[in-house]
């Protein structure tokens, strides 16, 4: 039977990466994103996609319930969605924009989780995949609301794998490190205009310090997802697994 996937925010980028390879697999794969352009891109491509801000949870809601109606369950749960947040130093974040970067990078993974739990433990099956990041197991200068949410949603994942195991139901978290595509290379602008450095020098920080030294690419983090929800993981759950090259020393800037 083919696998019911849900992704959030995956209508381009990692998302879309993940979409493309659940359905290169045959998966009936539902997608949602804040982007309508890429979503109405994406569904003229063939996806199933809703435009949907998962900082709004009424709307988030809608749009799990709509998806476990249609589908009548879920055996792999997505969670994509993320903001990359200001570049600034702790005591120069505005209250709005840290509260913006952990509705959509972790208050969104857990309402997710928590709509579509229920139907995977009834089922006794079903694996959650939460997108975290390199900045969930470092600190990350410059990026405290973002780092925050990244180490907040392995903890989740962590507790969510205790709280499912008995269910036959896995959780894990990919820590993606630096991956090519426009996401990225905005945040070096900002970063490179905030410390009146180069873009080519900060490049080299983000990258240099893995021991393959070169960008992720979209794909790998949906080879991953796709390892995880697969029988050949049924034992994988807890983890937070870092696809990154291998991080010897993190971005110091």
């Amino acid at each position: 039977m083919a696998l019911r996937v849900a992704i959030t925010a995956a209508a381009s980028g990692i998302g879309l990466a993940v979409a493309r390879a659940f359905c290169s697999q045959g998966g009936d794969v539902h997608i949602c994103d804040v982007d309508a352009g890429a979503v109405a891109a994406a569904a003229a491509a063939g996806v199933a996609a809703s435009e949907v801000d998962v900082a709004d949870l009424d709307a988030l809601d809608r749009w799990v319930d709509g998806v476990l109606d249609h589908l009548g369950g879920l055996d792999v749960l997505v969670n994509n969605a993320g903001i990359a947040g200001p570049t600034a130093l702790v005591e120069d974040v505005a209250a709005e924009d840290w509260e913006r970067c952990l509705a959509v990078g972790l208050t969104s993974h857990y309402r997710t989780c928590a709509r579509v739990i229920p139907a995977m433990k009834a089922a006794r099956s079903g694996s959650i995949v939460n997108i975290s990041s390199t900045a969930g197991q470092f600190g990350l200068g410059m990026r405290a609301p973002y780092t925050a949410a990244k180490w907040a949603v392995i903890g989740l994942t962590k507790t969510l794998a205790i709280e499912l195991g008995p269910y036959g139901v896995r959780a894990n978290a990919i820590c993606p490190g630096s991956v090519d595509g426009e996401r990225m290379r905005a945040v070096i602008g900002r970063e490179a205009a905030a410390r009146g450095a180069s873009t080519e020098d900060v490049t080299r920080e983000y990258v240099g310090g893995q021991s393959i030294a070169r960008w992720v690419q979209p794909q790998e983090i949906a080879d991953m997802c796709v390892y995880l929800a697969s029988d050949a993981a049924r034992m994988v759950t807890g983890q937070a697994i870092a696809v990154d090259g291998h991080t010897e020393t993190f971005h110091i800037g």
